[in-house]
């Protein structure tokens, strides 16, 4: 009889170069074009780290419900009757089927529609088909409840999911991420909510370079040249204001950049374009956020940027309009993204009218800025197919300065030193 073969894995390789003394960070190009990598990542993040699942305003009634695909799972979000929330698996335990099918709505029970089987919003079992032929106590057993994911919970209306039940707590987890999430919150006097609708698309791209993008304040000067002109135009040819700030390590591979910029902010920072009524309700914003808050948060919220983003793949623009994405992806060259505008409940028609083409004109799919990262990322990814003779990228801009500008690098070098201790166990 033959012996078992032991399966013999590859070495992993090193991923991640740092060498603070000479001021050079490196990224292997590997880690964009390699299956195993993504598996690994899947392995080593996605089922560990803590994942953005939907905003708590998004279920506002007793019944209310929208599925969503995370880290390739289907999840069931609900609230209950009693206005819990819940994250649930959204698979029927009987045999299998997915429960609901539908993207969301409003319901006061959940029908599998392979036997019939009937749950609650709360998961639990509320009907067999044939029940009298089930053993005493089985439904009231809960063998035959719908699965919750491990863990749930949020934080200032921002709703996560981990598939690890021996991980952190979410506030341990957020760190710093937790007083700019709240910042956000802080706009509304009534709540923030997601405005209705939803952006979904594919980018030929690796989704850690989405993660790059989406807080490289670098980029900005040149790949979204065309806006910044558009803007010195809406403004009767004067020289927008530069963008300034800076950026910041919020812990555990998040971190955030806040800056100054040119365009206008429909919670309180006005410009030409939104005309006079726009003073008169930014200044009427202003005021309240002023006496909520006190003026030093006032300015902050009404005057500041921020570009955040929570490791691995929520990032939450505050700048013209508040924008939540996630992105996941499908193949070492693909991913899928997901975005949501977020808003006070209780702006006016005005206010929110002029948010949405914000929104649109820059954020959106079809915008100013979206258009030119897609381009941008896609580019990169064609130019990994040099990797032989250019294997490695370059993250160095600002390592060694005591307060990085907004344009250097130090937020994706806190990105890939996280993603490194975990999928490569930091180079080791």
């Amino acid at each position: 009889m033959n012996s078992p073969t032991a399966v013999i894995r590859p070495p992993r390789q090193e991923m991640v170069r740092a060498d603070a003394g000479r001021g050079i960070f490196q990224v292997s190009r590997r880690a964009f074009v390699d299956a195993g990598v993504m598996e690994r990542e899947y392995d080593a993040i996605f089922e560990r780290c803590w994942l953005y699942l939907g905003h708590e305003s998004e279920l506002p009634r007793p019944g209310d419900f929208v599925t969503r695909t995370v880290a390739r799972r289907n999840i069931l979000f609900t609230r209950d009757a009693k206005g819990a929330l819940h994250a649930l698996f959204n698979t029927c335990p009987h045999r299998g089927a997915t429960v609901c099918r539908e993207d969301k709505g409003n319901a006061k029970v959940f029908q599998c529609f392979y036997h019939g089987w009937v749950f609650g919003c709360d998961g639990k079992l509320k009907g067999q088909p044939g029940e009298e032929s089930y053993t005493e106590g089985h439904k009231q057993s809960g063998v035959g409840n719908l699965t919750p994911v491990p863990r749930f919970a949020s934080h200032a209306g921002f709703c996560f999911i981990c598939f690890d039940a021996d991980a952190v707590p979410l506030t341990e987890y957020l760190a710093g991420a937790k007083e700019i999430l709240e910042l956000i919150a802080a706009h509304s006097e009534s709540g923030m909510t997601i405005v209705e609708g939803a952006q979904q698309y594919a980018i030929r791209a690796n989704w850690k370079l989405l993660a790059e993008n989406s807080v490289d304040g670098y980029h900005a000067l040149t790949t979204h040249a065309s806006y910044l002109d558009y803007l010195k135009n809406m403004a009767g040819g004067l020289v927008p204001i530069p963008l300034s700030g800076r950026s910041f390590d919020l812990g555990n591979g998040h971190a955030v950049l806040e800056y100054k910029a040119p365009w206008g902010r429909p919670i309180a920072q006005w410009v030409p374009m939104f005309g006079e009524q726009g003073k008169h309700e930014m200044d009427a914003i202003y005021a309240r956020l002023a006496a909520r808050l006190g003026d030093d948060k006032a300015r902050r919220i009404a005057s500041h940027n921020r570009n955040m983003i929570v490791f691995p793949n929520l990032v939450i623009n505050d700048i013209m309009a508040i924008t939540i994405r996630t992105f996941y992806p499908v193949a070492p060259g693909q991913m899928m993204v997901n975005g949501w505008a977020l808003a006070p409940r209780e702006e006016s028609d005005w206010a929110r009218k002029y948010r949405l083409f914000n929104f649109l004109e820059f954020l959106g799919p079809g915008g100013f800025a979206t258009p030119d990262d897609v381009e941008a990322l896609e580019s990169c990814q064609q130019g990994f197919a040099n990797a032989g003779g250019a294997a490695w990228s370059d993250i160095s801009k600002g390592m060694g300065k005591p307060e990085p500008a907004y344009d250097d690098e130090l937020q994706m070098r806190l990105f890939w030193t996280r993603w490194n201790e975990l999928v490569n166990g930091g180079g080791q």
